[in-house]
């Protein structure tokens, strides 16, 4: 892969790095190339947007050479990261070693992800017992106080009504012993 550097130039292809040293001095390079070519674009793209086209067809070049840039910059960016994405696969899962490392370091991470999740329904759990044990208490104290008044109203209803009959049935033992003394008044 020939990439450009701030003259313009192409760069060799490197070949591919073989130990991590060499893998990083590699990425360090391509790293440094990549930045200054964009700042190569930056300030060639810069001066093409910071001064603007004097004639209408410097502006319908600029527009049409815009229209080129952009997708195939575009393009570039996607390649470069599907390759990289792909190195770095390939750089991961290259052995057996790696790649059971890759496997037990996902299986840690299922392994923290399931503790945790079990975690937060125990303390879901917990807390909705605890809601419900407070409810069912509240509700069978309201029971209780609303029996107690109940049976207290009914007992004072009880006294009252006996009161009232104990007053009825003399007002009644006395009409009935008036009315007797009348019929033998009267009849005498």
């Amino acid at each position: 892969m020939a990439t450009t550097s701030n003259a313009g130039a192409a760069e060799p292809a490197t070949p591919k790095p073989k130990t991590a040293s060499k893998s990083a001095a590699s990425a360090a390079r391509k790293s440094t190339t990549r930045r200054s070519a964009a700042g190569a674009t930056r300030r060639s793209g810069s001066t093409t947007t910071s001064t603007q086209p004097k004639t209408p067809v410097e502006h319908a070049q600029a527009i049409a050479e815009r229209a080129v840039l952009v997708p195939v910059g575009a393009s570039l960016l996607a390649r470069d990261n599907l390759v990289g994405t792909v190195r770095g696969l390939a750089t991961k899962y290259r052995t057996r070693a790696g790649l059971e490392r890759e496997i037990k370091r996902y299986e840690r991470r299922g392994v923290t992800a399931r503790n945790r999740f079990e975690r937060q329904v125990r303390r879901t759990r917990t807390k909705f017992e605890r809601e419900l044990r407070q409810r069912r208490s509240t509700v069978e104290r309201t029971v209780r106080e609303n029996r107690r008044r109940f049976e207290r109203e009914v007992r004072t209803v009880r006294k009252d009504l006996e009161k009232q009959s104990g007053v009825v049935s003399s007002r009644v033992d006395k009409l009935v012993s008036n009315a007797q003394g009348l019929i033998s008044n009267s009849a005498s």
